[in-house]
């Protein structure tokens, strides 16, 4: 059971007919319940406003979401694996190559720097300095490194709050374990 309960008057779905998906969904909605108007606001609108401006090739935006919810510890995030990254080549041999990114061949220089800016604003983001951003400046331009930020920030954010509600049921089995430290790569995944 999740650590917030869902808020009162709140649909639920019958696990029975729902899929994995509509039931993991059900659970945070009923949690971003309590607050409506904020959670809309906050969420949806930021994510809607990154889908319809945003410039970065899908398979980037998958890799950098499912490495930082390594970093993050949410397991419904490290479960989860979007279609559009999916359709971009993001396989479980790609993912596999998140637990070292840095020494990864099938990452691409543009995508080594990124995975290097997010693992940095994840676990310490005093160290970036002129020589991240030189090194992003080599494959971005300024919007793309902005955007790039952005969705950083809304997915350390996010999945550190989501990490903390325990939102493990409808998870497959190994993402169940709230103890210790999980991985991303190397397991069933749930294709959003």
């Amino acid at each position: 059971m999740a650590r917030i309960r869902p808020a009162a008057g709140h649909a639920v779905i019958d696990p029975a007919t729902a899929t994995q998906r509509e039931q993991i969904e059900q659970v945070h909605a009923s949690i971003l319940a309590h607050r409506p108007k904020i959670a809309a606001a906050v969420n949806d609108a930021y994510r809607q406003a990154l889908a319809d401006e945003g410039t970065l090739p899908p398979r980037l935006v998958e890799l950098i979401r499912i490495r930082l919810a390594f970093h993050n510890q949410c397991r419904s995030c490290m479960a989860v694996r979007y279609q559009s990254g999916i359709d971009a080549g993001v396989d479980e041999d790609l993912v596999c190559s998140l637990a070292r990114p840095a020494e990864a061949p099938d990452l691409t220089p543009a995508e080594r720097a990124a995975l290097r800016f997010a693992d940095l604003l994840a676990t310490d983001h005093l160290r970036i300095d002129e020589r991240v951003y030189d090194e992003l400046r080599e494959h971005f331009d300024e919007g793309e490194i902005v955007e790039l930020g952005l969705r950083c920030a809304r997915t350390i954010g996010f999945g550190r709050l989501n990490a903390t509600w325990m939102n493990v049921e409808h998870l497959p089995e190994r993402f169940k374990d709230t103890q210790g430290i999980l991985t991303p790569w190397g397991g069933e995944a749930i294709a959003w």
